[in-house]
């Protein structure tokens, strides 16, 4: 009941249900009178509502209610439990007066607490001294609070100590520099010196706060003692590592399993704090300050430790910047190891590593690979596989959302014979929704970023002939969950051309629950039509909702049909009033068909350039033979070919070098306009007009037929461009060309000066 109460006047004060006023004088003394009771956990509860209750009550009321009864609360002949409520309130106290105030009024009672007979309090009040430093300012912490804090530091209560040195570690900042290495300096390495031996308890916690103790004293440290707490540091690393000789009794046992906890958490705290001493040695020094330890921690035994690592791993990697390939290989262990918590942590920022390693850390273009590192590729593999064998569909869920990432760092080959079809095998086998869905995702963020095809033919027509057109319910459900991801992806024009009728066919479905799913989907499938272009397939759908509408006999299905008629008639009717809302979203599906385009026409520049890099080396095969065999000729010939094949094969070069200049300057086109982010739009957009037919004829029609031009133009262009290639491989033949043409040329005069003595022989008859 009290603990009822107590958190029911807390929500009445968040939720300001009274005013302030009335809450002060109604509900305060209550939460007074109630927190010095027997139970703790009751006075807890009531003590965090007073607390909450200080932020929002005026100074005059606090001051009268709180402060003043506080001093007669904190005294020696009070209660244990008094004495400590009354250290949690004055730290709470101190930000909400002014300095003199709390230099008069509250300090006092601090200094008091702090040298209490009894160890709970000392340390309470110790542990509230950060926040009455940040309410009394630098000096006033530097005359009063460092005092404090170095007596408390050898205090004879190790929790007395421990909470000592944690406040002191969080006040560096407040610190000047005489401070830190005259006072706080000293104190922290006798810290360091008394955890391996005379007090062990502190060690936990030194470990926790070393990376900010290190940095804080950055300035301060000579060169040998940068050394010295390094070293420290590396020592703690591989804590409890080493085996240690010790007798068998249950004794020893016990105190070496609490050691064991002990150590764990130590090293667990230094994996922790691994970025922090990379920043502390300087990223340029890892490799040969800190690799050896990062390698220990990333193999340690205790899965905690490994956890930890794979946490800070992109930390890690983000420091080592143009460096990060050294941990390549502790990445691949890390993808492999035999404990799934370890993976899940590491994936959690695996697209941002993966594009480190790809870049080398320097944001490099979509060119760059993970080509160095080969065996990354098979560790993601099996970590995958290893995921889909475990209980925790959760971590493969989030993989195979990780796994989207991969055409960003990886060829669309490797994607299409290592991934892509493992996707297909998910959504078809596994068991768990959230990770079929998952797959789709990812298969078709792969059929996106394609470039070849054929390959994405093929694709596309196990989709719809392995899941649209399945025999299992299951699988033509996750048809429609697909083509919704794709919807999302690809451009209007792709859907249209691709999936649109599969997924009407799923109409007739046998299963309710199909085409349940495919009304719902019904709205979506309609946004994607563009109208005069797509009318006969707007004409289909209207086919399709009549029959559903005459013929469902299921009456869940019906109910839904009927719903989504009216939504399909909203969306007919609503685009007068969302006009800019529709244009942007044709303006993106633009931009979407444009990368569509300049992907098919990428894959035809390689064709083309694969193509021509075979001709001119069969060619120079051809000359090569040729020039053997006429070097064994007369002297006379041999002085003359040889300057013809050179020739040739100069032009043949020439035109190579042309062809590779196009190429490439078409290529490096293509990669700006895939990342112009609407600069071309934003120019349509600035010629259309405000009113909707504008907008209608601009956004739809326009487009659409813009969009047509160019498929039909393509032909006429890769014509253009066989053309061309094959022009400029006739300089590497132009000795057979040229007798060709003369031996043509002969000809032609020849049967001219017959026709011409045939026709004077006929005149002179």
């Amino acid at each position: 009941m009290q603990l009822t109460a107590a958190v029911s006047l807390l929500t009445i004060l968040q939720e300001e249900s009274i005013s302030i006023h009335t809450y002060s004088h109604s509900f305060l003394p209550i939460i007074l009178q109630n927190l010095e009771h027997r139970d703790a956990g009751v006075s807890n509860a009531w003590l965090e509502t007073l607390l909450a209750a200080i932020e929002a009550l005026p100074k005059e009321t606090i001051r009268h209610e709180i402060l003043n009864p506080l001093v007669s609360k904190a005294q020696l002949s009070q209660t244990l439990q008094s004495r400590l409520v009354s250290c949690k309130i004055l730290g709470k106290l101190a930000n909400k007066f002014e300095a003199h105030i709390v230099k008069r009024e509250i300090l006092p009672l601090v200094k008091s607490l702090c040298q209490d007979v009894e160890y709970e309090v000392r340390s309470c009040m110790c542990r509230q001294l950060e926040l009455i430093s940040q309410g009394i300012g630098t000096e006033l912490t530097k005359n009063v609070v460092l005092p404090e804090l170095v007596e408390l530091a050898r205090d004879e209560s190790s929790s007395v100590r421990l909470a000592a040195f944690e406040t002191l570690v969080n006040l560096l900042e407040m610190f000047d520099a005489d401070d830190r290495s005259q006072t706080v300096l000293p104190l922290v390495k006798s810290f360091c010196e008394k955890s391996f031996k005379a007090d062990e308890s502190i060690l936990v916690s030194l470990s926790y706060h070393l990376g900010k103790l290190c940095n804080g004293l950055y300035g301060i440290f000579t060169p040998e003692q940068h050394l010295r707490f390094l070293e420290f540091y590396k020592k703690l690393c591989t804590l409890g590592l080493e085996q240690e000789n010790g007798h068998n009794d249950n004794q020893v046992q016990l105190q070496t399993l609490e050691q064991e906890k002990k150590y764990i958490s130590v090293r667990k705290n230094c994996a922790y704090n691994l970025p922090a001493m990379m920043v502390f040695v300087d990223p340029k020094n890892f490799n040969l300050e800190l690799y050896s330890t990062f390698f220990c921690l990333c193999h340690d035994p205790e899965v905690p430790v490994r956890h930890t690592v794979a946490i800070g791993f992109y930390e890690v990697a983000k420091l080592l910047n143009t460096d990060v390939y050294v941990i390549h290989k502790e990445l691949v262990a890390l993808l492999q190891d035999e404990s799934l918590e370890v993976l899940d942590a590491l994936i959690g920022h695996l697209p941002e590593i993966l594009e480190l390693l790809s870049t080398g850390g320097e944001g490099g273009g979509s060119d760059s690979k993970l080509l160095n590192f080969p065996e990354l590729i098979p560790a993601l593999t099996r970590a995958e596989q290893r995921a889909a064998t475990s209980l925790k569909w959760r971590t493969h869920e989030k993989l195979l959302q990780k796994y989207a990432c991969l055409p960003h760092v990886i060829s669309s080959d490797q994607i299409y014979y290592r991934f892509l079809h493992r996707m297909l095998t998910i959504i078809m086998t596994n068991n768990v929704l959230p990770v079929q869905k998952a797959a789709a995702r990812t298969l078709c963020v792969y059929l996106r970023y394609n470039r070849k095809q054929e390959q994405r033919h093929e694709v596309i027509q196990k989709l719809i002939e392995q899941l649209g057109q399945g025999k299992s319910y299951w699988n033509r459900l996750r048809f429609l969950d697909t083509c919704e991801f794709i919807i999302e992806l690809f451009s209007k024009s792709f859907f249209c051309e691709y999936f649109f009728l599969p997924v009407l066919e799923l109409t007739h479905d046998p299963v309710a629950n199909v085409r349940m799913k495919l009304c719902y989907l019904l709205p979506k499938v309609k946004s994607t039509l563009k109208v005069p272009t797509n009318k006969h397939l707007m004409q289909q759908l209207e086919m399709c909702v009549r029959k559903l509408l005459c013929e469902e006999k299921d009456k869940d299905v019906l109910s839904i049909v009927k719903k989504m008629v009216l939504e399909l008639d909203r969306m007919e009717t609503s685009l007068d009033a969302f006009q800019k809302r529709f244009y942007e979203n044709d303006l993106l599906d633009q931009q979407k068909e444009r990368e569509e385009h300049l992907l098919f026409e990428l894959e035809q520049l390689e064709k083309e350039k694969q193509q021509n890099e075979g001709r001119s080396t069969s060619m120079s095969d051809k000359m090569y033979e040729k020039k053997r065999r006429d070097s064994k000729t007369a002297a006379t010939l041999a002085k003359t070919i040889p300057m013809s094949v050179s020739g040739n094969s100069s032009a043949a070069s020439s035109s190579k070098e042309v062809k590779k200049s196009k190429l490439v300057r078409s290529q490096s086109f293509s990669s700006q306009a895939l990342h112009s982010k609407y600069s071309n739009i934003d120019k349509c957009a600035s010629k259309s007009s405000s009113g909707y037919s504008s907008v209608s004829s601009v956004g739809k029609g326009s487009m659409f037929s813009f969009t047509d031009d160019s498929f039909r133009t393509r032909p006429s262009n890769s014509s253009g461009a066989t053309t061309f290639s094959s022009t400029s491989s006739l300089p590497s033949s132009s000795r057979n060309t040229n007798n060709s043409v003369d031996h043509k040329s002969n000809g032609s005069k020849e049967s001219h000066s017959r026709k011409v003595s045939l026709k004077n022989r006929k005149s002179n008859s």
